[in-house]
């Protein structure tokens, strides 16, 4: 862990001017960084954009649940990688991503809208739940073809959303429980499993697994995990692709920092291997977009919703003018 950091250590009496010429230095790099990240998110819609006209509803999870507090943290950027990553594991999924996604004039559009589509299923108001489900559904119906197994696929298939959501669900958790503020306790791991099975639930998916290990035992026993020509050529993109040089930097490290909670079999077929300081530039990064941001404003947008207490410190980020005017 040494080689991973710098040291420096000022005598007594060169500590003030020190800080004095590091801190304005340190905070420009930190909004760099900051701006960096958020953009790798911010090339979809605005969500929840008028869920306060549906106040008093909890949406499908509501105010206590795990889900609210493990994907308003900034974990959840390296989980959202992550899943997208090992989503290119299953022979069909990925030949279905290869042969009908923009995600190669578009890189940036299949990260927001999975963020955008993850906001509105947690957070959103019932209506909003059901309007996401619904997107999602409607771009999967044509999604079909063949893939390199001469197997025929369709994304609205069961089986094939299933490997989706799971995957993202676990990618989630695993994030959390690498780079959370705090880790799960494994009840608390399986709750976020059985509340995240609602949302696959209205998703067509199936089968999903109720608990956190019966989970990572169907992603890494997955028969359709299969090497292909597909699957090499979205990790290739995946793991450079073409992006203005401080949001690549950034994505960069958080690609870096998820390939270090993939398990080492489905490593082994992706062909990915994270450097020896991943963890630590996870753990870095995502505790600059923790301190810089707090938690998610849409976590705190539908505690607004619901009428619910705000807890003190928790975010930083000022709400939509709709929702301060409504706090």
């Amino acid at each position: 862990m040494g080689a991973c950091r710098w040291f420096f250590t000022p005598g007594p009496d060169e500590e003030s001017t020190t800080l004095a010429i590091l801190t304005p230095l340190t905070h420009n790099l930190r909004d760099i960084i900051v701006s960096a990240l958020t953009g790798l998110f911010s090339h979809g819609p605005t969500p929840l954009a008028n869920t306060l006209d549906y106040c008093g509803d909890p949406g499908l999870l509501g105010p206590d649940s795990v889900s609210w507090r493990v994907l308003g943290d900034a974990s959840v950027f390296i989980g959202g990688i992550r899943a997208l990553v090992v989503q290119s594991a299953h022979a069909e999924v990925v030949a279905g991503v290869e042969d009908h996604s923009s995600y190669r004039t578009d890189p940036l559009g299949r990260l927001s809208r999975t963020s955008v589509y993850v906001t509105e299923t947690t957070y959103g108001a019932m209506p909003e739940v059901e309007a996401a489900v619904q997107v999602v559904r409607t771009a999967h119906r044509p999604v079909t073809g063949t893939s390199e197994r001469n197997l025929p696929y369709s994304a609205s298939r069961p089986e094939m959303a299933a490997w989706v959501h799971n995957v993202l669900t676990d990618s989630f958790l695993a994030a959390y429980q690498a780079f959370g503020p705090d880790r799960l306790s494994d009840l608390d791991a399986d709750l976020f499993v059985a509340e995240q099975t609602r949302i696959g639930t209205l998703l067509g998916a199936d089968p999903l697994p109720e608990t956190a290990a019966a989970l990572t035992d169907w992603i890494n026993n997955h028969p359709d995990r299969v090497a292909t020509k597909a699957q090499d050529s979205a990790i290739s993109f995946l793991r450079n692709p073409p992006l203005s040089l401080p949001i690549r930097i950034a994505y960069r490290q958080l690609f870096d920092a998820a390939l270090t909670t993939i398990p080492p079999s489905i490593k082994d077929q992706l062909g990915v291997e994270p450097s020896r300081c991943a963890r630590h530039i996870g753990n870095t990064a995502t505790g600059i977009l923790r301190r810089a941001l707090g938690a998610s404003p849409s976590w705190q947008l539908a505690l607004v919703r619901c009428d619910s207490p705000i807890p003190a410190g928790l975010f930083r980020q000022p709400l939509p003018a709709q929702g301060a005017a409504n706090s």
